[in-house]
């Protein structure tokens, strides 16, 4: 078997990982006490080492056991969590994930981690090591329940047995789980690592022998067991791990605390007395209990989910990972169905044949309900994008000597994965921006009647067509005195012109190329660019950025996005024999201008429009139509157009309708006319070139 077959989905499951251990770590820093959370972390660091392990990648499985040491002594209450421990293992994830990138890039995953490595282990040697855990009562040395006759690998030492102990006594099932690989497996290593997934979903895995680095590295002879602190019932357990193929047997054992007794190290000595009687208790489970659940569990494994099935499992089953490719290729396919449906439809309104228009009506509706489903399996939660920003302000707080506080809302929002895949840097400048020019040091908030900490909102909506993304901050705010100043010292406006800006205006002027108002350049901004590259990103993917702002008291960046780049509904208009796309999204109203009604303000062509004058854009000459000229008309049809809170008309040749319209790229083509964002195949076969309306508007 091929290992590269699995690289795609390591890679997947590595970032998963990764990303939760993450989360988790950050939370730990913030409530160090909880150690559910390390019990979480620490599951998704051994789930890790296993895959890396099992992959051959020794470097990274190797640097993941080493925070899996100190994580597991932290678990065991051997060690209290400070900033120098949270420190280590950030900067081990840190090399973790540019490891994970190089296996991405077709790389080895091999990094020098010498350093990080070393103060893992200085944590490991050191006097961190909390006063060993007060015994928590232990039972009278008896002979077991059930059999638990076991080999000394497999006694459990005091802290081992504390937790199992307690685990029994908050209500969980502890077992003891005998696993048994048909001797024809090729890689068991690999059924091995399948089981180890399915036990760590079910619950914690307290010991394990063979250990499971053996196990990972095929250091077993088709057998091994663990006991494990789960919240299932034995039978779900044992069929979950049957249903994993090459299985040959498994014994899920349930154990009570007389039994822990005799497994546990202080209790070795009694544990030898009874060993005869536990070997042959022993045996009874071995030759008696297996065919009989064994027999069973290939029965549930062979028959059909029951209703009883174990909700985790269901919902497991419910979700898949799907290429990109492959979804790429769907939307394509359906974008060709698409551009037939509306030639279909054309050819039945010419043909005007009942049963043909029925079907064809047929047609629309279904296809209608497959472009939102194509459509909806490339939606994408931003919290794709917005789940490592709460890391990246964790290390901006403590470099700048900042106490920030990072909330998130919306981030179930969904936006189409190409416009997901865009927007991350210009999300990461708004808010490093928002960190070193928005927020105060402690010392300036304290001075200024604020709470030390500052606080970060990063929100996610839709609103009709689009989503919004917001960046805002209760910091400084702008300060226009100041912007102006800089504005006119770099050339951006002049006095003159300055004197003329609105309060928004002036605000926007940061979004200048070139313009910053740091007063000395660092890491993190005040380089002259950010800012410019965010506006021009984001209007690239046919959206807008706008800022409010107080000063004193914060300021709100406003992105604002279309839901998809792929199918958008746009109005269809003629230029003499030439035909063109608009978005809707960006049409404000559609009317008649007579010319009577045009007014010449500095030279340029304006009209009034609901209280305020509006510029006139010529689409004819702006496209350079051969056999339009809108100059000739007494009066010409219009397309009110928005970017942002501008306005303005576009004089066009004649409307033909509405339609849905699949986005195609140019390439290279038209390369040198900037109000183009790509072509459609209409339904009689002809291909219209889709207006980009913010290009219009200056």
């Amino acid at each position: 078997m091929d290992m590269n077959a699995y690289l795609s989905m390591f890679i997947d499951e590595s970032n998963d990982h990764l990303q939760s251990l993450n989360e988790n770590l950050l939370r730990l820093e913030s409530e160090p006490e909880e150690l559910s959370i390390v019990q979480s972390i620490f599951r998704s660091a051994h789930t890790l080492k296993g895959m890396s392990a099992t992959m051959g990648f020794e470097d990274l499985a190797a640097l993941t056991h080493e925070m899996e040491n100190v994580l597991d002594l932290v678990r065991n209450s051997k060690l209290k969590m400070d900033s120098f421990i949270f420190d280590t293992l950030f900067k081990g994830l840190d090399a973790l994930e540019a490891m994970v990138q190089d296996i991405v890039g077709g790389g080895t995953g091999k990094a020098d981690v010498t350093t990080i490595v070393a103060s893992l282990q200085t944590i490991l040697k050191s006097d961190y090591s909390a006063d060993k855990a007060a015994d928590a009562g232990k039972a009278p040395a008896a002979a077991p329940a059930v059999a638990t006759g076991a080999p000394s690998s497999m006694l459990l030492d005091e802290f081992q047995s504390s937790v199992l102990q307690q685990s029994i006594e908050s209500g969980l099932h502890v077992f003891h789980v005998q696993v048994a690989i048909r001797e024809s497996c090729l890689l068991k290593a690999v059924r091995a690592y399948m089981v180890f997934e399915v036990l760590e979903k079910a619950g914690d895995v307290i010991k394990s022998d063979p250990s499971v680095q053996d196990i990972e590295q095929d250091k077993f002879d088709f057998r091994f067991s663990v006991f494990i602190v789960s919240n299932v019932e034995h039978e779900e357990l044992q069929q979950q791990i049957m249903g994993i193929s090459e299985i040959e047997s498994a014994v899920v054992t349930p154990l009570d605390a007389e039994s822990l007794a005799v497994l546990s190290t202080s209790e070795a000595a009694a544990a030898a007395e009874t060993l005869e009687v536990s070997k042959q208790a022993e045996a009874v489970v071995l030759e008696a209990a297996p065919p009989k659940q064994e027999q069973q569990s290939r029965e549930a494994a062979a028959a059909p989910r029951s209703q009883n099935a174990p909700a985790a499992a269901a919902a497991a089953s419910r979700t898949i990972r799907v290429d990109i490719e492959r979804l790429d290729a769907l939307m394509n396919l359906f974008s060709e169905l698409l551009i037939d449906r509306v030639r279909l439809e054309q050819l039945s309104s010419e043909i005007k044949r009942n049963d043909l228009t029925e079907t064809v009506e047929h047609m629309s509706r279904v296809s209608s309900d497959l472009q939102n489903i194509v459509l909806k399996l490339r939606m994408v939660p931003v919290d794709s994008v917005f789940n490592r920003f709460p890391r990246m302000i964790r290390d901006l707080a403590k470099s700048l000597d900042k106490k920030i506080e990072l909330i998130i809302t919306g981030a179930e929002t969904e936006l189409d994965r190409t416009v997901i895949d865009e927007i991350g840097d210009p999300l990461v400048h708004l808010l490093r921006n928002s960190v070193d020019h928005g927020l105060e040091t402690i010392e300036e908030r304290i001075a200024a009647g604020k709470p030390e900490v500052g606080k970060i909102f990063l929100r996610a909506y839709h609103s009709g067509n689009h989503v919004f993304i917001e960046v805002e901050e209760d910091g400084r705010g702008i300060n226009q005195e100041k912007v102006l100043k800089t504005a006119i010292k770099n050339g951006v406006v002049t006095e003159e012109q300055a004197k003329l800006l609105s309060s928004d205006e002036i605000n926007n002027l940061i979004f200048a190329a070139g313009f910053s108002t740091a007063e000395k350049i660092s890491d993190i901004s005040g380089r002259g660019v950010g800012l410019d590259v965010v506006k021009s990103k984001i209007t690239a993917l046919g959206g807008n950025v706008t800022l409010h702002s107080s000063f004193g008291h914060g300021s709100r960046f406003s992105v604002q996005l279309p839901l998809t780049l792929s199918i958008i509904s746009a109005m269809l208009i003629k230029l003499g024999s030439e035909k063109y796309a608009i978005p809707l999204s960006s049409i404000v109203e559609t009317g008649v201008l007579k010319r009577s009604k045009v007014l010449n303000v500095h030279g340029n062509k304006m009209i009034e429009f609901r209280d305020s004058v509006i510029p006139i854009v010529s689409l004819s000459k702006v496209m350079e139509s051969p056999d339009f000229d809108e100059s000739d008309e007494e009066e010409t049809e219009i397309v009110v157009i928005r970017k942002g809170d501008k306005l303005a008309a576009v004089m066009v040749d004649d409307f033909i309708g509405q339609s849905e319209i699949v986005l195609k790229s140019l390439g290279k083509y038209l390369t040198n006319i900037e109000a183009i964002s790509g072509a459609t195949i209409l339904g009689d076969g002809y291909v219209a070139l889709i207006i980009d309306p913010n290009a219009l508007i200056k």
